[in-house]
């Protein structure tokens, strides 16, 4: 193998690693239905707070209106868990609310990536208003 070969290997795993070094660990919309009926999580909806007030998945929070006092909603127990989605799997909003927690040092931070558009799709209640 050539030195260039080798170089352009370590290069794409070196991307590869820092890549998916920001990633969080998907969770279900089974998963998640659980969660809401338990209570069990706190859920953080990205969509913005027109979204937020069209629908969103029962009990979740509008990260838009609390993200400058997430400190504050979040539990003090930080092995809690923390979900946060956005629109659809293509979405990346999620991960600031995610990194966010993170940062407040959270342990137990997960996405919903099937996004408010897979919760609709899959039939699941929703939760409008205010």
């Amino acid at each position: 193998m050539s030195l260039k070969k080798i170089l352009t290997a370590m290069v794409v795993a070196a991307c590869t690693v820092s890549t998916w070094a920001g990633e969080f660990a998907d969770v279900s919309i089974k998963e998640v239905k659980a969660l809401t009926e338990s209570k069990q999580a706190v859920i953080l909806d990205v969509n913005g707070t027109e979204s937020y007030t069209e629908g969103r998945v029962p009990g979740a929070l509008d990260y838009e209106a609390v993200k400058e006092k997430l400190a504050s909603v979040l539990p003090p127990d930080k092995n809690a868990l923390v979900v946060a989605y956005c629109g659809s799997p293509k979405c990346k909003a999620y991960k600031e609310a995610a990194t966010a927690a993170e940062k407040l040092g959270y342990k137990n931070v997960k996405h919903m990536s099937a996004g408010i558009k897979g919760w609709k799709a899959a039939g699941e209640k929703l939760e409008k208003g205010r």
